[in-house]
C-alpha cells in the first residue's frame, strides 16, 4: 500500500549551511619580546564570533565588524613557542608560531680612537680592536657603548691634559662588524677638539648607521632619546654627563653635552617613555679608579629610576664596578670599566653587561669576563 505525502512532509533539498569564510591577514613577527602585544587581523562572516587561541588555550575573543573584520590581541607575558589559531564560523585557521624571548642588550664602557689606538688603526686597519669580541656584541639584538673622543679632522685640542680624536673611518666596523647601535657621547672627550669638531662626532656616528645621545647642536637635541626597537619593544637611550669640562655643556643656543640634572634626567624619562616601552640612561659620573658609586651618582641613578627608566649604566671610572638592582624589574651598573681603551693592572678587567629586557623592564642579567691586553678587549673563558 503506497504512502502519500503531504506538502508539509516533503524531505528538504536544501544543502547544508556553509560555514563561514575565515582568513588570516597578518603575517606574525619572527618574534617579540614579553609583554609586547600580539595582534591577528582577518575576515570572516559579518558579526562572526573568533577566538584567538595559544597552545590550545583560549587568550582572546571578539565579533568580527558588519563587513566581517576582526582583531584580536593578546600580551604573552613569558617566553616560549606559542601556536595561534583562530576559530570562528564552524572553521579554524593557522596563524602561525610565535618565538618570544627577552631582548639581549649588550653595553660596554669607554672606547676611544686616541692615544696609541689611532696609530693601530691606520697600521692594521679600523676592525683591530674588535676582531676578538665583535661576533659577540653583533649577536646581540641591541648594543651600545660610551664613545669617549671626537671623530674628526677640524678643530683645536682644548686645552687639558688628554685629548682624544679619531678618523669616521674608524667607526664604521662598530655598526657592521661590532653591531653597536646606540653611543653616548655625553663624556669629558667628546668635545675635545671643539664644538665643530662635536657635531662631526654627531653626523659621523649617524653616517655610520648608529644612534649618538648625550650630546647635540643645542640643550634639545643634547637632551633627545634614541628610540631603538627590536622583538617589537621600543628602547629609548638617555645620555648625561657629569664631569663637564669648561664649555662642554649644551645650551639653547650652543651645541655640546647633556648635562646631569636630576629635574632635566626625571623629565626627559617620562618624555621618552611617552614613546618607548623602556628606557635605559647612560651616564659619565664618579670618580677615576673608584669604583663604587658616591652621593651624586645615587641620586642620578634614583632621580632616572623614579622617572620609570628601568635600566642606569655607567663609565667614567675606567674600572669594572659593582652592579645594583633596586627592585626586580632594574638594574644599575655603576662603571662598565674601559673597553677599547689603553689599559693595565684594573683597568684591562672588564666585562660586556648583558641584560634581558622585557616590557616590565630588566628579566635577567650577566657579565661576560674581558681582558684588555694594551687596549684590545678579549672574551675570558669562563671558568
Amino acid at each position: 500500500m503506497a504512502l502519500a505525502l503531504s506538502y508539509g512532509d516533503a524531505p528538504s533539498l536544501a544543502a547544508p549551511p556553509t560555514p563561514s569564510p575565515l582568513t588570516v591577514t597578518t603575517r606574525l613577527r619572527r618574534w617579540l619580546a614579553p609583554g609586547v602585544p600580539v595582534t591577528v587581523a582577518g575576515i570572516t562572516g559579518a558579526r562572526g564570533h573568533v577566538r584567538l587561541s595559544a597552545n590550545g588555550n583560549v587568550v582572546a575573543s571578539a565579533a568580527a565588524g558588519r563587513f566581517g573584520r576582526f582583531r584580536l590581541t593578546f600580551v604573552p607575558g613569558s617566553g616560549g613557542r606559542y601556536r595561534l589559531t583562530v576559530a570562528g564560523g564552524g572553521r579554524s585557521v593557522r596563524a602561525g608560531t610565535l618565538e618570544v624571548r627577552p631582548v639581549v642588550l649588550e653595553a660596554v664602557g669607554d672606547i676611544t680612537f686616541g692615544e696609541q689606538v689611532g696609530p693601530a688603526l691606520a697600521a692594521h686597519g679600523p676592525r683591530y680592536p674588535w676582531t676578538r669580541v665583535g661576533a659577540t656584541l653583533r649577536a646581540a639584538d641591541i648594543t651600545t657603548g660610551n664613545l669617549e673622543t671626537a671623530v674628526s679632522t677640524r678643530g683645536v685640542a682644548a686645552a687639558k691634559e688628554y685629548t682624544f680624536r679619531g678618523e669616521p673611518e674608524a667607526l664604521a666596523p662598530l655598526a657592521g662588524f661590532a653591531g653597536f647601535d646606540v653611543l653616548t657621547l655625553a663624556n669629558n672627550h667628546s668635545a675635545d677638539y671643539g664644538r665643530d669638531a662635536l657635531l662631526d662626532t654627531v653626523r659621523s656616528v649617524d653616517a655610520a648607521g648608529m644612534r649618538a645621545i648625550g650630546a647635540g647642536a643645542d640643550e634639545r637635541r643634547a637632551h633627545r632619546p634614541a628610540i631603538v626597537e627590536a622583538g617589537g619593544l621600543k628602547v629609548a637611550f638617555l645620555g648625561y654627563s657629569d664631569v663637564n669640562p669648561v664649555g662642554f655643556v649644551a645650551t639653547s643656543t650652543r651645541p655640546g653635552t647633556a648635562n646631569a640634572d636630576t629635574a632635566a634626567i626625571a623629565a626627559d624619562v617620562h618624555a621618552a617613555l611617552r614613546h618607548a616601552d623602556v628606557a635605559v640612561c647612560f651616564f659619565h659620573w664618579g670618580t677615576e679608579l673608584h669604583p663604587r658609586p658616591d652621593g651624586r651618582q645615587q641620586q642620578f641613578a634614583a632621580a632616572c629610576l623614579n622617572a620609570g627608566a628601568k635600566l642606569v649604566l655607567g663609565a667614567h671610572p675606567h674600572v669594572l664596578g659593582p652592579l645594583s638592582r633596586p627592585t626586580r624589574s632594574t638594574l644599575v651598573a655603576w662603571t662598565l670599566g674601559n673597553f677599547v681603551f689603553p689599559s693595565s693592572g684594573l683597568t684591562a678587567r672588564t666585562a660586556i653587561l648583558r641584560v634581558d629586557l622585557a616590557r616590565d623592564g630588566v628579566r635577567g642579567y650577566r657579565l661576560l669576563p674581558v681582558q684588555i691586553e694594551g687596549f684590545r678587549p678579549r672574551l675570558v673563558a669562563a671558568g
